[in-house]
Protein backbone atom coordinates (compact mmCIF):
# COMPACT_ATOMS: atom_id res chain seq x y z
CA UNK A 1 0.00 0.00 0.00
CA UNK A 2 3.02 2.65 1.03
CA UNK A 3 4.45 1.59 -2.47
CA UNK A 4 0.88 2.44 -4.51
CA UNK A 5 0.15 5.53 -2.84
CA UNK A 6 3.13 7.82 -4.65
CA UNK A 7 2.21 6.32 -7.75
CA UNK A 8 -1.46 7.40 -7.69
CA UNK A 9 -0.31 10.96 -6.41
CA UNK A 10 2.39 11.32 -9.44
CA UNK A 11 -0.54 9.61 -11.84
CA UNK A 12 -3.19 12.47 -10.70
CA UNK A 13 -1.06 15.19 -10.51
CA UNK A 14 0.11 14.35 -14.46
CA UNK A 15 -3.61 13.97 -15.16
CA UNK A 16 -4.21 17.51 -13.41
CA UNK A 17 -1.66 18.84 -15.86
CA UNK A 18 -2.63 17.49 -18.96
CA UNK A 19 -6.58 17.81 -18.48
CA UNK A 20 -6.26 21.77 -18.02
CA UNK A 21 -4.55 21.96 -21.86
CA UNK A 22 -6.81 19.30 -23.22
CA UNK A 23 -10.28 21.40 -22.45
CA UNK A 24 -8.24 24.98 -23.31
CA UNK A 25 -8.64 23.79 -26.77
CA UNK A 26 -12.02 24.04 -28.38
CA UNK A 27 -12.99 21.09 -30.65
CA UNK A 28 -12.75 22.34 -34.32
CA UNK A 29 -16.72 22.87 -35.20
CA UNK A 30 -16.26 21.85 -38.77
CA UNK A 31 -15.31 18.26 -39.87
CA UNK A 32 -15.01 18.91 -44.01
CA UNK A 33 -14.44 22.22 -45.69
CA UNK A 34 -14.75 22.58 -49.46
CA UNK A 35 -12.87 25.75 -50.46
CA UNK A 36 -13.67 27.47 -53.42
CA UNK A 37 -11.63 29.75 -55.80
CA UNK A 38 -12.36 33.35 -54.13
CA UNK A 39 -11.38 32.66 -50.53
CA UNK A 40 -7.66 31.13 -51.68
CA UNK A 41 -7.01 34.06 -53.91
CA UNK A 42 -7.82 36.71 -51.18
CA UNK A 43 -6.60 34.28 -48.41
CA UNK A 44 -10.01 35.30 -46.18
CA UNK A 45 -9.62 33.69 -44.24
CA UNK A 46 -5.94 32.96 -43.62
CA UNK A 47 -4.79 29.48 -43.71
CA UNK A 48 -4.12 29.59 -39.48
CA UNK A 49 -7.74 29.67 -39.28
CA UNK A 50 -8.78 27.35 -41.77
CA UNK A 51 -6.49 24.97 -40.14
CA UNK A 52 -7.76 25.38 -36.69
CA UNK A 53 -11.21 25.30 -37.33
CA UNK A 54 -12.00 22.62 -39.94
CA UNK A 55 -10.71 18.95 -39.70
CA UNK A 56 -10.47 18.58 -43.52
CA UNK A 57 -9.89 20.86 -46.31
CA UNK A 58 -11.33 20.03 -50.36
CA UNK A 59 -10.96 21.82 -53.39
CA UNK A 60 -10.76 20.02 -56.76
CA UNK A 61 -7.69 19.80 -59.10
CA UNK A 62 -9.38 22.22 -61.48
CA UNK A 63 -9.65 25.28 -58.89
CA UNK A 64 -5.48 25.37 -58.49
CA UNK A 65 -5.12 25.93 -61.99
CA UNK A 66 -7.88 28.60 -62.10
CA UNK A 67 -4.95 30.83 -59.98
CA UNK A 68 -3.17 33.07 -62.58
CA UNK A 69 -1.39 35.47 -60.62
CA UNK A 70 2.08 34.24 -59.84
CA UNK A 71 2.69 35.20 -56.47
CA UNK A 72 -0.72 34.33 -55.25
CA UNK A 73 -0.44 30.28 -56.92
CA UNK A 74 3.19 30.28 -54.94
CA UNK A 75 1.66 30.84 -51.92
CA UNK A 76 -1.04 28.69 -52.01
CA UNK A 77 1.35 25.67 -53.10
CA UNK A 78 3.42 26.11 -50.63
CA UNK A 79 1.27 27.21 -47.30
CA UNK A 80 -2.20 25.97 -48.12
CA UNK A 81 -1.51 23.15 -50.64
CA UNK A 82 0.04 20.69 -48.50
CA UNK A 83 -3.16 20.41 -46.34
CA UNK A 84 -5.70 20.25 -49.08
CA UNK A 85 -7.23 17.19 -50.34
CA UNK A 86 -7.87 17.04 -53.71
CA UNK A 87 -11.07 15.80 -55.49
CA UNK A 88 -13.55 15.11 -57.91
CA UNK A 89 -17.06 14.59 -57.26
CA UNK A 90 -18.55 11.78 -59.13
CA UNK A 91 -21.24 12.00 -61.71
CA UNK A 92 -23.96 11.54 -60.40
CA UNK A 93 -23.53 14.11 -58.11
CA UNK A 94 -23.01 16.43 -60.40
CA UNK A 95 -26.01 15.32 -62.33
CA UNK A 96 -28.16 15.81 -59.32
CA UNK A 97 -26.73 19.57 -58.99
CA UNK A 98 -27.08 20.35 -62.16
CA UNK A 99 -30.61 19.48 -62.37
CA UNK A 100 -31.14 21.68 -58.75
CA UNK A 101 -29.55 24.56 -59.69
CA UNK A 102 -31.95 24.25 -63.71
CA UNK A 103 -35.07 24.25 -61.58
CA UNK A 104 -33.73 27.18 -59.44
CA UNK A 105 -32.50 29.03 -62.44
CA UNK A 106 -28.84 29.66 -61.10
CA UNK A 107 -28.05 26.72 -64.31
CA UNK A 108 -26.95 29.72 -66.67
CA UNK A 109 -24.79 31.97 -64.04
CA UNK A 110 -22.68 29.02 -62.96
CA UNK A 111 -19.90 27.66 -64.52
CA UNK A 112 -18.38 24.18 -64.44
CA UNK A 113 -16.40 24.53 -61.59
CA UNK A 114 -19.07 26.24 -59.47
CA UNK A 115 -20.82 23.25 -59.98
CA UNK A 116 -18.72 20.78 -59.19
CA UNK A 117 -17.73 22.73 -56.17
CA UNK A 118 -21.26 21.92 -54.70
CA UNK A 119 -21.28 18.77 -56.17
CA UNK A 120 -18.08 18.09 -53.43
CA UNK A 121 -20.09 19.50 -50.92
CA UNK A 122 -23.56 17.33 -51.62
CA UNK A 123 -20.76 13.94 -51.45
CA UNK A 124 -19.27 14.55 -48.51
CA UNK A 125 -22.38 15.28 -46.64
CA UNK A 126 -23.87 12.08 -47.89
CA UNK A 127 -20.69 9.71 -47.00
CA UNK A 128 -20.60 11.73 -43.22
CA UNK A 129 -24.26 11.91 -42.55
CA UNK A 130 -25.10 8.58 -44.03
CA UNK A 131 -27.22 9.58 -46.51
CA UNK A 132 -29.16 13.08 -47.75
CA UNK A 133 -31.70 12.41 -44.94
CA UNK A 134 -31.18 16.24 -44.15
CA UNK A 135 -31.48 17.65 -47.89
CA UNK A 136 -33.87 18.21 -50.03
CA UNK A 137 -34.09 16.45 -53.36
CA UNK A 138 -36.44 19.61 -55.43
CA UNK A 139 -36.56 23.36 -55.15
CA UNK A 140 -40.07 23.37 -53.89
CA UNK A 141 -39.59 20.68 -51.40
CA UNK A 142 -40.98 22.00 -47.98
CA UNK A 143 -39.11 19.27 -45.39
CA UNK A 144 -36.60 17.53 -45.72
CA UNK A 145 -35.70 13.87 -47.15
CA UNK A 146 -36.11 11.95 -44.11
CA UNK A 147 -35.29 10.74 -40.61
CA UNK A 148 -31.58 10.77 -39.43
CA UNK A 149 -30.46 6.18 -38.97
CA UNK A 150 -30.40 6.89 -35.14
CA UNK A 151 -33.59 8.08 -34.97
CA UNK A 152 -35.13 5.04 -37.02
CA UNK A 153 -33.38 2.19 -35.06
CA UNK A 154 -34.45 3.68 -31.64
CA UNK A 155 -38.34 4.39 -32.54
CA UNK A 156 -38.24 0.16 -33.12
CA UNK A 157 -36.90 -0.24 -29.15
CA UNK A 158 -38.64 2.19 -27.66
CA UNK A 159 -41.65 -0.53 -27.96
CA UNK A 160 -40.05 -2.84 -26.05
CA UNK A 161 -38.61 -0.49 -23.12
CA UNK A 162 -41.85 1.21 -22.75
CA UNK A 163 -43.16 -1.60 -20.20
CA UNK A 164 -40.19 -1.32 -18.18
CA UNK A 165 -40.24 2.52 -17.64
CA UNK A 166 -43.94 1.89 -16.33
CA UNK A 167 -43.01 -0.86 -14.17
CA UNK A 168 -40.41 1.66 -12.72
CA UNK A 169 -42.28 4.91 -12.71
CA UNK A 170 -44.95 2.26 -10.59
CA UNK A 171 -42.05 1.26 -8.03
CA UNK A 172 -40.83 4.58 -7.19
CA UNK A 173 -44.46 5.90 -6.76
CA UNK A 174 -45.11 3.01 -3.89
CA UNK A 175 -41.72 3.79 -2.55
CA UNK A 176 -42.09 7.58 -1.99
CA UNK A 177 -46.17 6.49 -0.87
CA UNK A 178 -44.49 4.49 1.84
CA UNK A 179 -41.90 7.28 3.24
CA UNK A 180 -44.85 9.75 3.65
CA UNK A 181 -46.69 7.74 5.72
CA UNK A 182 -43.66 6.62 7.96
CA UNK A 183 -42.96 10.69 7.92
CA UNK A 184 -46.60 11.65 8.63
CA UNK A 185 -46.18 9.51 12.26
CA UNK A 186 -43.61 11.80 13.56
CA UNK A 187 -44.97 15.04 12.71
CA UNK A 188 -47.16 15.58 15.19
CA UNK A 189 -44.31 16.21 17.82
CA UNK A 190 -42.74 18.35 15.55
CA UNK A 191 -46.22 20.07 14.59
CA UNK A 192 -46.40 20.74 18.77
CA UNK A 193 -42.97 23.00 19.00
CA UNK A 194 -43.66 25.10 15.71
CA UNK A 195 -47.26 25.95 16.66
CA UNK A 196 -45.85 26.80 20.37
CA UNK A 197 -43.05 28.79 18.47
CA UNK A 198 -45.15 31.19 16.99
CA UNK A 199 -47.15 32.60 19.97
CA UNK A 200 -43.93 33.14 22.28
CA UNK A 201 -43.24 35.53 19.14
CA UNK A 202 -46.02 37.37 19.04
CA UNK A 203 -45.67 38.50 22.87
CA UNK A 204 -42.20 39.78 22.57
CA UNK A 205 -43.29 42.14 19.79
CA UNK A 206 -46.39 43.51 21.76
CA UNK A 207 -44.10 44.06 24.45
CA UNK A 208 -42.09 46.16 22.16
CA UNK A 209 -44.43 48.21 20.43
CA UNK A 210 -46.21 49.04 23.76
CA UNK A 211 -42.09 50.70 24.45
CA UNK A 212 -42.25 52.86 21.94
CA UNK A 213 -42.83 56.61 22.11
CA UNK A 214 -45.14 58.40 20.28
CA UNK A 215 -44.04 61.98 20.69
CA UNK A 216 -43.98 63.45 17.50
CA UNK A 217 -40.72 64.92 17.58
CA UNK A 218 -39.81 61.09 16.50
CA UNK A 219 -38.67 60.18 13.16
CA UNK A 220 -40.81 57.81 11.32
CA UNK A 221 -38.98 54.68 11.80
CA UNK A 222 -38.14 51.79 9.09
CA UNK A 223 -42.07 50.10 9.47
CA UNK A 224 -43.86 53.17 8.52
CA UNK A 225 -43.94 54.49 5.23
CA UNK A 226 -41.22 52.50 2.53
CA UNK A 227 -43.90 50.14 1.84
CA UNK A 228 -45.99 53.00 0.39
CA UNK A 229 -42.97 54.44 -1.62
CA UNK A 230 -41.66 50.85 -2.68
CA UNK A 231 -45.42 50.34 -4.37
CA UNK A 232 -45.27 54.03 -5.81
CA UNK A 233 -41.58 53.19 -7.22
CA UNK A 234 -42.91 49.76 -8.69
CA UNK A 235 -45.66 51.23 -9.98
CA UNK A 236 -44.07 54.34 -11.50
CA UNK A 237 -41.24 51.29 -13.13
CA UNK A 238 -44.07 49.08 -14.58
CA UNK A 239 -45.21 52.19 -16.43
CA UNK A 240 -41.99 53.41 -18.12
CA UNK A 241 -41.39 50.08 -18.84
CA UNK A 242 -44.73 49.54 -20.51
CA UNK A 243 -43.70 53.06 -22.16
CA UNK A 244 -40.37 52.22 -23.56
CA UNK A 245 -41.62 48.65 -25.17
CA UNK A 246 -42.09 50.33 -28.53
CA UNK A 247 -38.61 52.44 -28.23
CA UNK A 248 -34.95 51.53 -28.08
CA UNK A 249 -33.46 51.42 -24.55
CA UNK A 250 -30.24 50.16 -23.20
CA UNK A 251 -32.33 47.78 -21.26
CA UNK A 252 -33.87 46.13 -24.43
CA UNK A 253 -31.14 47.09 -27.21
CA UNK A 254 -29.81 43.25 -27.60
CA UNK A 255 -33.78 42.25 -28.02
CA UNK A 256 -34.04 44.74 -30.63
CA UNK A 257 -30.95 43.38 -32.23
CA UNK A 258 -31.78 39.66 -31.94
CA UNK A 259 -35.41 40.65 -33.57
CA UNK A 260 -33.68 43.10 -36.54
CA UNK A 261 -30.81 40.25 -37.38
CA UNK A 262 -32.18 38.51 -40.73
CA UNK A 263 -29.35 35.91 -40.58
CA UNK A 264 -30.83 34.42 -37.31
CA UNK A 265 -30.97 30.55 -37.96
CA UNK A 266 -34.23 29.13 -38.30
CA UNK A 267 -32.89 25.80 -37.02
CA UNK A 268 -31.24 24.31 -34.41
CA UNK A 269 -27.16 24.62 -34.45
CA UNK A 270 -25.36 21.93 -34.54
CA UNK A 271 -22.49 21.40 -32.48
CA UNK A 272 -20.55 19.89 -35.35
CA UNK A 273 -20.82 20.42 -38.77
CA UNK A 274 -20.31 17.75 -40.80
CA UNK A 275 -19.31 19.17 -44.44
CA UNK A 276 -19.35 22.70 -45.52
CA UNK A 277 -19.08 25.33 -47.92
CA UNK A 278 -17.07 28.11 -48.11
CA UNK A 279 -17.66 30.65 -50.96
CA UNK A 280 -18.42 34.02 -51.95
CA UNK A 281 -20.54 33.72 -54.95
CA UNK A 282 -24.31 34.38 -54.29
CA UNK A 283 -25.55 31.94 -57.28
CA UNK A 284 -23.05 29.15 -55.09
CA UNK A 285 -25.06 30.34 -51.99
CA UNK A 286 -28.87 30.19 -53.48
CA UNK A 287 -28.74 26.59 -54.47
CA UNK A 288 -26.20 25.38 -51.81
CA UNK A 289 -28.81 27.02 -49.16
CA UNK A 290 -31.67 25.36 -50.75
CA UNK A 291 -30.24 22.08 -51.13
CA UNK A 292 -29.71 22.59 -47.58
CA UNK A 293 -25.90 22.36 -47.31
CA UNK A 294 -23.88 23.86 -44.59
CA UNK A 295 -22.59 26.95 -45.57
CA UNK A 296 -20.23 29.44 -44.26
CA UNK A 297 -18.75 32.52 -45.10
CA UNK A 298 -15.18 34.41 -44.77
CA UNK A 299 -15.39 34.92 -41.15
CA UNK A 300 -16.51 30.98 -40.72
CA UNK A 301 -19.76 32.07 -39.63
CA UNK A 302 -22.73 30.11 -40.76
CA UNK A 303 -24.76 31.79 -43.46
CA UNK A 304 -28.60 31.08 -42.82
CA UNK A 305 -29.43 33.38 -45.24
CA UNK A 306 -28.58 34.85 -48.71
CA UNK A 307 -30.10 38.53 -50.57
CA UNK A 308 -29.00 38.61 -54.00
CA UNK A 309 -30.47 40.80 -57.17
CA UNK A 310 -32.18 39.20 -59.96
CA UNK A 311 -34.26 40.60 -63.66
CA UNK A 312 -38.19 39.46 -63.37
CA UNK A 313 -39.83 40.17 -66.63
CA UNK A 314 -43.22 42.49 -66.46
CA UNK A 315 -45.20 40.75 -69.16
CA UNK A 316 -44.64 36.98 -67.99
CA UNK A 317 -43.13 37.22 -64.74
CA UNK A 318 -40.17 35.17 -65.57
CA UNK A 319 -37.15 35.45 -63.29
CA UNK A 320 -33.69 35.21 -64.40
CA UNK A 321 -30.65 35.65 -61.97
CA UNK A 322 -28.14 36.76 -64.95
CA UNK A 323 -28.19 40.33 -64.77
CA UNK A 324 -26.29 41.30 -68.24
CA UNK A 325 -29.53 40.22 -69.93
CA UNK A 326 -31.42 42.66 -71.43
CA UNK A 327 -34.41 40.74 -72.96
CA UNK A 328 -36.80 38.20 -71.37
CA UNK A 329 -35.79 34.74 -71.90
CA UNK A 330 -39.22 33.34 -71.99
CA UNK A 331 -41.03 36.23 -74.14
CA UNK A 332 -38.11 37.63 -75.32
CA UNK A 333 -39.26 40.76 -75.01
CA UNK A 334 -37.54 43.91 -73.20
CA UNK A 335 -39.54 44.05 -69.66
CA UNK A 336 -36.56 42.88 -67.18
CA UNK A 337 -36.89 44.86 -64.22
CA UNK A 338 -34.73 44.43 -60.85
CA UNK A 339 -35.77 43.01 -58.05
CA UNK A 340 -34.15 41.92 -54.63
CA UNK A 341 -34.40 38.03 -53.89
CA UNK A 342 -33.95 36.44 -50.28
CA UNK A 343 -33.26 32.69 -49.85
CA UNK A 344 -33.89 31.13 -45.99
CA UNK A 345 -32.70 28.41 -43.75
CA UNK A 346 -35.57 26.35 -45.24
CA UNK A 347 -34.76 26.95 -48.72
CA UNK A 348 -37.54 29.12 -49.83
CA UNK A 349 -36.88 31.95 -52.37
CA UNK A 350 -38.97 35.03 -52.39
CA UNK A 351 -38.87 37.76 -54.75
CA UNK A 352 -39.02 41.20 -53.51
CA UNK A 353 -41.68 43.40 -55.51
CA UNK A 354 -41.85 47.21 -55.26
CA UNK A 355 -44.81 48.39 -53.53
CA UNK A 356 -47.61 50.28 -56.02
CA UNK A 357 -44.98 50.02 -58.89
CA UNK A 358 -46.20 51.20 -61.78
CA UNK A 359 -45.04 50.11 -65.48
CA UNK A 360 -43.54 53.30 -67.85
CA UNK A 361 -45.34 53.17 -71.53
CA UNK A 362 -43.25 56.27 -72.60
CA UNK A 363 -41.28 55.77 -76.04
CA UNK A 364 -43.08 52.32 -76.63
CA UNK A 365 -45.56 53.04 -79.77
CA UNK A 366 -43.74 54.77 -82.59
CA UNK A 367 -43.58 54.45 -86.28
CA UNK A 368 -40.54 52.54 -87.44
CA UNK A 369 -38.96 54.08 -90.06
CA UNK A 370 -38.07 52.31 -93.13
CA UNK A 371 -34.35 50.48 -93.45
CA UNK A 372 -31.99 52.03 -95.25
CA UNK A 373 -29.58 49.99 -98.12
CA UNK A 374 -26.06 49.82 -97.53
CA UNK A 375 -23.16 49.34 -99.98
CA UNK A 376 -21.12 47.23 -101.46
CA UNK A 377 -18.18 48.04 -99.57
CA UNK A 378 -20.09 48.48 -96.09
CA UNK A 379 -20.38 51.31 -95.35
CA UNK A 380 -23.66 53.46 -94.61
CA UNK A 381 -25.09 55.58 -97.54
CA UNK A 382 -26.09 58.37 -95.40
CA UNK A 383 -26.80 60.48 -98.03
CA UNK A 384 -29.77 58.12 -99.09
CA UNK A 385 -32.07 59.12 -96.51
CA UNK A 386 -34.44 57.17 -94.95
CA UNK A 387 -34.38 56.30 -90.86
CA UNK A 388 -35.98 59.10 -89.37
CA UNK A 389 -34.09 62.53 -88.72
CA UNK A 390 -30.34 62.67 -88.49
CA UNK A 391 -30.54 58.86 -89.08
CA UNK A 392 -32.05 57.59 -85.51
CA UNK A 393 -34.11 54.41 -87.44
CA UNK A 394 -31.27 53.22 -88.62
CA UNK A 395 -29.96 50.69 -85.81
CA UNK A 396 -33.37 50.04 -84.27
CA UNK A 397 -32.85 47.06 -81.43
CA UNK A 398 -36.13 45.60 -81.44
CA UNK A 399 -35.36 41.42 -80.56
CA UNK A 400 -32.47 39.39 -79.09
CA UNK A 401 -31.66 37.65 -82.44
CA UNK A 402 -31.55 40.42 -84.71
CA UNK A 403 -28.53 41.08 -86.77
CA UNK A 404 -27.72 44.39 -85.17
CA UNK A 405 -27.60 42.93 -81.79
CA UNK A 406 -26.05 40.21 -82.20
CA UNK A 407 -23.37 42.32 -84.21
CA UNK A 408 -22.78 44.70 -81.33
CA UNK A 409 -22.72 42.18 -78.38
CA UNK A 410 -20.15 40.46 -80.19
CA UNK A 411 -18.37 43.93 -80.39
CA UNK A 412 -18.12 44.20 -76.90
CA UNK A 413 -17.42 41.15 -76.20
CA UNK A 414 -14.00 41.24 -78.06
CA UNK A 415 -13.27 44.78 -76.45
CA UNK A 416 -13.31 43.12 -73.08
CA UNK A 417 -10.97 40.65 -74.41
CA UNK A 418 -8.37 43.29 -75.85
CA UNK A 419 -5.18 42.75 -74.67
CA UNK A 420 -3.26 45.93 -73.36
CA UNK A 421 0.21 44.63 -74.07
CA UNK A 422 -1.03 45.04 -78.01
CA UNK A 423 1.09 47.56 -79.67
CA UNK A 424 -1.52 49.43 -81.63
CA UNK A 425 -3.42 50.15 -78.21
CA UNK A 426 -4.01 53.58 -77.25
CA UNK A 427 -5.38 54.48 -73.57
CA UNK A 428 -8.71 56.24 -73.69
CA UNK A 429 -7.01 59.82 -72.30
CA UNK A 430 -5.17 59.73 -76.16
CA UNK A 431 -8.24 58.81 -78.19
CA UNK A 432 -11.25 60.75 -76.66
CA UNK A 433 -12.95 57.82 -75.47
CA UNK A 434 -14.93 58.62 -71.81
CA UNK A 435 -16.69 55.14 -71.58
CA UNK A 436 -14.60 53.83 -68.54
CA UNK A 437 -12.68 51.56 -70.26
CA UNK A 438 -15.69 48.93 -70.16
CA UNK A 439 -18.56 49.11 -72.98
CA UNK A 440 -21.86 49.87 -72.06
CA UNK A 441 -25.45 48.77 -72.15
CA UNK A 442 -26.90 48.74 -75.82
CA UNK A 443 -29.78 50.85 -76.48
CA UNK A 444 -32.68 48.78 -77.25
CA UNK A 445 -35.51 50.87 -78.66
CA UNK A 446 -35.84 54.24 -79.75
CA UNK A 447 -35.64 55.63 -76.16
CA UNK A 448 -38.30 57.37 -74.10
CA UNK A 449 -38.35 60.70 -75.67
CA UNK A 450 -39.14 59.47 -79.57
CA UNK A 451 -42.21 61.26 -79.91
CA UNK A 452 -41.47 64.68 -78.52
CA UNK A 453 -40.97 67.71 -81.08
CA UNK A 454 -37.68 66.90 -83.19
CA UNK A 455 -36.47 70.53 -83.94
Amino acid sequence: MEATEPQQAVGASQSANVSPDSKTTPPKPIHSLVVDTGPLIKNEPPVSTLLAQAHELYTLPSVISEIRDAATKSRVETTLLPFLKLRNPKPESVKFVTDFARRTGDLEVLSRPDLHLIALTYELECERNGGDWRLRSTPAQKGLNGKPPAREKQDGDEETTTEQTVDDQAGAEDEQNQEETNISEDIPEAEQGAQEQPTIQQETVTQALDNLSLEPSALPTADTAPDDAATASTKAYEEEADDDEGWITPTNLKKHQAKDQLSAPEQPIQKLLQAALLTSDFAMQNVALRINLNLVSAGLARITRVKTWVLRCHGCFQVTRDTARQFCPRCGQPTLTRASATTDAAGQARVHLKKNFQWNNRGNVYSVPKPVHGSASGKKNKSSGGGGKNGWGRDLVLAEDQKEYVRKTADQRRARQRDLMDEDYLPGILTGDRSGGAPGRIRVGAGRNVNSRKR
